[in-house]
């Protein structure tokens, strides 16, 4: 579960004040923590993927059952940090631009590997819903040739992913390694995952055929996602391409940046794509681990990212915690009123989130909560975005105190005006 939400005492401890009563808090000195957790979120994201690779090599070298779960666990734990990080996006460019290779959603996984009957042949718009590389050296469709004989990360990251202008033919990132893991999740909105079984990596019991193609694609697909992460913990050193432009907007525009992706990914993205879309049409295919039933861990954790960010503090997978001045502290002293409010509504989505969870627990995991006619779960879910909703108005009163310019919240078709 979330942290207890700070007290002023603990808020003034966030920002180090041994000393006595801290009067000020810098601009500047808010991005430097901003930064501080940036640089510790992506390095625990990159740590933990490489664990996935290792738990992914133990399942190669012997696929069965144990080796498998290990590697799905593996895959969860990665999910953590990451997951954190993503109030980092809205607002830094180069972040938002890479986000796409690591964490694209939904994916036709028909461009990838075998599916089940139900999942259709075809669609009108995508020509490659049922491209099934795995199972195909050479592609040939409307008019797009594509040589996929050497399954290599070049491949999946140069040629695949994205193909033909389509979002949804995705063949990078931590869902197409989920999927590879899964497979389809054939339960639709009733309880269960996906069980895709380990013999479909063996390769002297293989089940539904081209295991080594499919070994050679987990493989590729994993290696690529340990090298992209690597140049997200560059990017946010300094010198790196993110370090730079974040400094190259002043302390301002830094605040400007925080408080844009805050918003951006408690409104737009989450609260709106990632949640009540997926209410709206009751569909487990727009859920955002849809293969693996770990969504409610990734709203969870994408919620407390944002607040990491707002209170300065985020603690590492090793236990260590990162944290300086911060935006809490800063409204405390400037806009108290507007602080407690600020508390209130964080403390609202960790409630709301925290349900989700205990409802997971249950097995009513948020597949199974969206379900049409399912009317305890629609009110479980659509607490958890009016709380985000709240939670982003909120920011935006924030915004309005500090009198801070260039800063656009990202909406969803699937929600109303804030």
């Amino acid at each position: 579960m979330f942290k207890q939400i700070c007290t002023l005492a603990c808020i003034l401890s966030l920002v180090g004040c041994s000393t006595g009563r801290q009067d000020s808090v810098s601009h500047s000195a808010i991005l430097e923590t901003y930064i501080a957790i940036a640089q510790a979120a992506y390095e625990d994201s990159l740590i933990s993927a490489r664990v996935l690779e290792d738990a992914i090599d133990a399942f190669l070298a012997e696929p069965n059952q144990t080796t498998l779960t290990y590697a799905r666990n593996a895959w969860v734990a990665a999910r953590v940090p990451y997951l954190q990080t993503e109030a980092f996006r809205f607002g830094n460019p180069v972040v938002d631009e890479w986000e796409g290779r690591v964490n694209s959603w939904p994916l036709d996984e028909g461009l990838i590997d075998y599916t089940a009957a139900f999942y259709g042949q075809e669609s009108d718009n995508n020509y490659f819903y049922t491209a099934n590389i795995i199972a195909n050296e050479l592609i040939d469709i409307g008019g797009i040739s594509v040589d996929a004989a050497q399954i290599t990360p070049q491949l999946l990251a140069e040629t695949l992913h994205l193909i033909d202008g389509v979002e949804s033919n995705v063949a990078t990132g931590y869902h197409a390694i989920e999927f590879l893991l899964w497979g389809q999740d054939l339960n639709g909105t009733n309880p269960g995952a996906g069980n895709r079984p380990a013999s479909d990596y063996s390769l002297s019991d293989c089940s539904n055929r081209n295991c080594d193609r499919r070994r050679d694609y987990l493989k590729a697909v994993t290696g690529l996602l340990v090298s992209d992460l690597e140049e997200m913990v560059y990017n946010w050193q300094p010198g790196g391409a993110a370090y730079v432009d974040l400094m190259q907007k002043g302390s301002e525009g830094g605040l400007a940046t925080i408080l844009t992706g805050m918003g951006s990914l408690a409104y737009g993205e989450l609260a709106g794509e990632r949640i009540r879309l997926g209410l709206l049409l009751n569909d487990p295919e727009e859920e955002h681990d849809c293969f693996s039933d770990n969504t409610h861990n990734s709203h969870y954790y994408d919620a407390l990212g944002i607040k990491n960010v707002y209170m300065g503090s985020y603690e590492r997978i090793n236990g260590n915690l990162v944290q300086g001045p911060s935006l809490a502290r800063l409204m405390e002293l400037e806009a108290p009123d507007l602080a407690a409010v600020m508390l209130a509504r964080i403390e609202s989505t960790e409630l709301a989130m925290d349900a989700l969870l205990v409802e997971a627990a249950k097995g009513n995991t948020f597949d199974v909560l969206i379900a049409s006619n399912n009317v305890a779960g629609e009110e479980v879910v659509s607490r958890v975005v009016d709380s985000l909703m709240e939670e982003t108005r909120t920011i935006e009163d924030i915004i309005r105190a500090l009198n801070l310019q260039n800063v656009s919240i990202s909406g969803s078709e699937s929600l109303g005006d804030l």
